[in-house]
């Protein structure tokens, strides 16, 4: 209730009325969406949109329905990617960027890269790293990608970009350990490490999510999620993979519930590759869900 439309109150009545008054006019406005516990963005939300939005488009989009920025695959049009987020007063998370181990390989990551890392500067955007060039988890590759990415994360260092090693099936660092172990060699204080929900429930088990996310400690710089069926149904054949959050059988309360006992305060993505239909209406469920999930991790149900 504002002051100046009923300026008696101020002095007619005792504060604990207009206390009383001003939040019997929050609830007839409506109540205000929970705090949330981690910065919240959507990455590959454009990937399969059958409205085919452009940058700008989906930056009106992702701020109408409350989302805290997004992610970027590739270097293509992060300029672009940029500006718009900038417009709608949103943030660049993460920007995607393979990294290729494979022996003799001339031009291991995109030599862009150089030319990107100065707009990044000051905007606390991480460069998200696929690494790939070899059988998964074997450690043979070990000593190459190290040596890659301390380049990289040099390369990095002087624009304040921290570099999320970011583990994915049938890739060379396709688990989370291996990203842990990866980065603990790398040594570089802009090297940590990303734990992405749907790669994880395809090559390992529910029951080390916990310890994982406990052992990756300071490490852990960024998580991504989505709608998803238990790892057994995956590993089987069978269920839903990357669906809207207000689908699938995971315990998705009880992520969050781990992520706020280990202490990660970072962002949180929302995976949606490969998700069909207009991205506004999946998008708009997902957020849906995310705030009842909020709610739900605030007052401890």
């Amino acid at each position: 209730m504002r002051r100046h439309h009923l300026p008696f109150l101020a002095t007619a009545l005792p504060l604990a009325v207009c206390v009383l008054l001003g939040g019997a006019g929050a609830a007839v406005r409506g109540a205000d969406p929970p705090a949330r516990a981690f910065p919240f963005f959507a990455l590959c939300m454009d990937t399969h949109d059958a409205k085919k939005r452009d940058l700008p488009q989906q930056a009106e989009m992702l701020k109408d329905l409350g989302y805290d920025g997004a992610g970027h695959l590739w270097l293509d049009k992060v300029p672009e990617r940029l500006q718009t987020l900038d417009a709608a007063g949103l943030k660049l998370f993460q920007v995607y960027v393979r990294l290729d181990i494979a022996p003799g390989q001339k031009q291991p990551y995109d030599p862009r890269l150089k030319d990107i890392l100065p707009l990044l500067k000051g905007r606390d955007t991480m460069l998200a790293i696929l690494v790939g060039g070899g059988k998964p988890s074997d450690t043979a590759g070990d000593e190459r990608a190290v040596a890659l990415l301390r380049e990289m994360a040099d390369l990095a260092q002087p624009h304040g970009v921290k570099l999320a090693l970011y583990p994915h099936v049938s890739d060379w660092l396709e688990k989370v350990d291996d990203a842990v172990r990866v980065a603990r060699k790398v040594d570089r204080p802009n090297v940590g490490v990303m734990f992405n929900l749907c790669h994880f429930l395809k090559v390992d088990d529910e029951k080390n999510i916990a310890p994982l996310l406990k052992s990756a400690g300071p490490l852990l710089v960024a998580v991504s999620i989505n709608g998803s069926d238990r790892a057994a149904d995956l590993r089987a054949g069978k269920g839903k993979w990357i669906v809207p959050l207000d689908e699938g059988s995971f315990d998705m309360l009880g992520l969050l519930r781990t992520l706020r006992e280990v202490g990660y305060k970072g962002p949180v993505g929302l995976q949606c590759y490969g998700i069909g239909g207009d991205a506004r209406d999946h998008l708009a469920r997902s957020m849906a869900a995310w705030r009842q999930l909020n709610e739900r991790l605030a007052r401890g149900s």
